[in-house]
């Protein structure tokens, strides 16, 4: 309900500034035009794990991953983290919030064991490890595109150290932070398959349908097509088989307000006259000073407004393809103080939720003050040195 407020008094203050003439006629257009299939497919996705949950795949999925830990707390989230990075480098970094979430919170509870670090790693690994490949991150493809369409291997190659120092350094501060709960043993299944499925033609077909999806994601159509046609696939298997699970509280209309508003205020924010004072800061060589500079200018820029529209105010004034790459570390790798930094991590956060895990937003901030600027600067000094 909060999110829901919030929302509707963002979605106010931008409306009333669309309407005054704040924000031009044409470019709320083209805002709605972007904006929209980025909201179908939340919303499309969100309903897609609300099924599969509710089939039982994401418990299955769970049970083989506890299995696999072989009683290891340390082992089970190794798995957890490469999980992560898997998803969030091939499938995107909302995929990961939205898919592996409620995974790593059955798993927690399954093994009984502290779901922090579990989730912590999820939600972080899903903006950092998003550096890699273009597919992993929008603002990827944006500047992918910017440095003049070079291909996704030659993209990963400009990439690969600071992505992989982006995942190592929060991985880093979770193993020594919560290495007592790290440290604990617990009781692995024995079998990887749960007892007493309810409805083995919907786990099997929630399975089917999302490995479909999962495919469809990464074929190069825009995600919300095949988002939205597996909600629909499954809505109808349920339809057949557990009516009553279906209701228009499948849809997050709180998040989507949320997002809207934050969509429309962010676009208000520019036309303000955010992009000059980002660019102002934003400093213009290719040393590593200047890098860190761009970087951190990102990275301000995704915690107080959002990623997406803070790579749009700097991308013209990057320029050079390593200038580029240093504000996606800073775009990318950086958010992860404030809530709504990322759209996947208020995607994360929604997911908790639903699933009853409480996390404190100031906690989360408190972490992401240590752990975001550390990130930053060691994927830059990585970038440099392989640059030089």
């Amino acid at each position: 309900m909060r999110l829901a407020i919030i929302g509707a008094v963002l979605l106010a203050a931008g409306g009333a500034a669309a309407l005054f003439g704040v924000v031009p006629a044409a470019d709320f257009g083209a805002l709605v035009e972007r904006v929209a299939p980025i909201l179908v497919f939340v919303a499309a996705m969100t309903v897609v794990t609300e099924l599969v949950s509710e089939a039982g795949l994401f418990q299955l999925m769970a049970r083989r991953l506890r299995k696999w830990g072989r009683g290891s707390s340390v082992l089970l989230w190794l798995l957890v983290s490469a999980a992560a990075c898997v998803t969030t480098i091939f499938l995107s970094l909302d995929t990961t919030a939205v898919l592996l979430t409620p995974v790593v919170v059955t798993l927690a509870r399954q093994a009984k064991l502290p779901p922090l670090p579990f989730v912590l790693t999820t939600v972080w690994l899903a903006n950092t490890a998003s550096l890699l490949l273009p597919i992993s991150n929008l603002t990827n493809l944006l500047a992918q595109h910017a440095m003049g369409g070079i291909t996704p291997l030659q993209f990963a190659r400009l990439m690969l150290a600071p992505a992989l120092v982006a995942i190592i350094i929060p991985l880093a501060f979770i193993a020594v932070v919560f290495r007592k709960d790290l440290a604990r043993k617990y009781q692995p299944p024995l079998d990887a398959a749960p007892q007493n499925v309810p409805d083995r033609v919907l786990l099997y077909g929630s399975a089917g349908v999302l490995a479909v999806l999962l495919v469809m994601l990464v074929s190069g159509v825009p995600v919300w097509v095949p988002s939205t046609g597996a909600a629909l696939m499954l809505a109808v298997i349920f339809a057949v088989r557990r009516r009553a699970v279906l209701s228009p509280l499948l849809v997050p209309w709180s998040l989507l307000l949320f997002a809207s508003g934050l969509f429309l205020v962010m676009e208000t924010a520019q036309h303000l006259g955010a992009p000059a004072l980002l660019s102002a800061l934003s400093g213009q060589g290719d040393d590593a000073g200047e890098l860190l500079r761009l970087a951190a200018t990102g990275m301000v820029g995704a915690n107080l407004l959002n990623n997406l529209p803070a790579y749009l105010a700097l991308e013209a004034v990057a320029g050079s393809p390593l200038r580029l790459a240093a504000l996606l570390i800073g775009v990318n790798a950086g958010p992860l103080i404030t809530p709504w930094a990322s759209l996947a991590t208020l995607l994360w956060h929604d997911r908790l939720q639903k699933m009853n895990v409480l996390i404190s937003w100031k906690g989360f901030a408190v972490f992401g003050l240590l752990v975001g600027p550390l990130t930053v600067l060691a994927a830059v000094a990585a970038l440099a040195l392989t640059a030089g």
